[in-house]
């Protein structure tokens, strides 16, 4: 059997990279891709059978270049379904080239800018406010870069936040661990998959998914998820309420709710609800139901996948 071919938003030793190891193993082949639009192109065009993909954090919330992407606005990614999801425990450090930091312990005077992804500004706002008030900080593709960026500063004037992972990776020093504001700091990541390729035939790979989850679904079955997307006509009076309640009817209970601009025309968006089922008992059929009576209330609907739940 063929290695399975997976892509991460790169570059090397990202969060992302980390969450594709631990889901799939070092038996994949993994392939980081620089922005989210080359991990979905990769997937759709059959060059990779599967992705790890960042979709919202417990800190800061949903990552709107995903929930873009799910958009399809253009129907590129028709290949694309969600088939599962792994929970990655976040830790931020803040690194810096090796050798360069000064020998005292916790002063940072030395550090003129701050590297690092968007979503990991918002998960250390308490550590930044206390430490870095004017500090100059550049948003960059990944943690993973972040770091590189940091590493190779010769003046070693630059920090990045980013992981322990990337840190060894890159041979940047660790001049502070766990620096995010919650313990518990998780993000969770969408698996994606090519519907055509003869890699991804079958449903997602149960020993692909966490320990835990695993030891849970040895006692019972899991609950499944699903992402829905769809439209309404804004014009009219309770359409979203009407499109809501077909979730109810069905037996859904909504977990999240998520909005994109539709770039159809102004101040028209694109409704993502997730939604998981209310009985231990699955039926098949009720996905296929709800997107029938959905589509009677709405402009456009697409089921974006179902898959296992891997947290209660």
């Amino acid at each position: 059997m063929q290695r399975l071919r997976v892509a991460f938003l790169g570059p090397a030793a990202s969060f992302s990279h980390q969450a594709a190891l631990e889901c799939f193993g070092r038996s994949a082949e993994l392939t980081p891709c620089p922005t989210f639009a080359d991990i979905f192109s990769a997937v759709q065009q059959n060059d990779a059978d599967y992705a790890a993909i960042p979709f919202e954090n417990s800190t800061n919330g949903s990552v709107v270049q995903t929930l873009d992407l799910l958009a399809d606005r253009d129907r590129v990614y028709s290949d694309i379904e969600i088939c599962g999801e792994y929970y990655l425990t976040v830790h931020h450090c803040l690194l810096a080239r090796k050798g360069t930091a000064p020998s005292a312990s916790g002063s940072y005077d030395f550090i003129n800018k701050l590297y690092t992804h968007p979503q990991a500004w918002g998960q250390c706002e308490k550590f930044l406010s206390e430490h870095f008030k004017g500090v100059e900080k550049q948003d960059v593709s990944s943690t993973s870069k972040a770091a590189e960026i940091a590493a190779r500063d010769e003046t070693g004037q630059s920090a990045a936040i980013a992981s322990s992972f990337a840190a060894e990776y890159h041979g940047a020093d660790i001049l502070e661990a766990n620096i995010e504001d919650k313990d518990d700091n998780t993000t969770r990541f969408l698996i994606v998959r090519n519907i055509r390729s003869e890699q991804t035939a079958s449903s997602y790979p149960p020993s692909l998914a966490n320990a835990g989850s695993a030891e849970k679904n040895e006692q019972s079955p899991a609950k499944r998820k699903t992402l829905v997307s769809f439209t309404v006509n804004h014009s009219s009076p309770g359409a979203l309420a009407d499109a809501l309640l077909v979730f109810k009817t069905h037996g859904q209970n909504l977990t999240s709710i998520n909005t994109r601009p539709s770039r159809s025309k102004p101040w028209h968006y694109v409704f993502f609800v997730e939604c998981s089922e209310t009985t231990s008992s699955p039926n098949d059929e009720t996905v296929g139901q709800l997107l029938e009576d959905l589509g009677k209330v709405t402009e456009s609907c697409r089921n974006l996948g179902t898959w296992d739940e891997q947290i209660s």
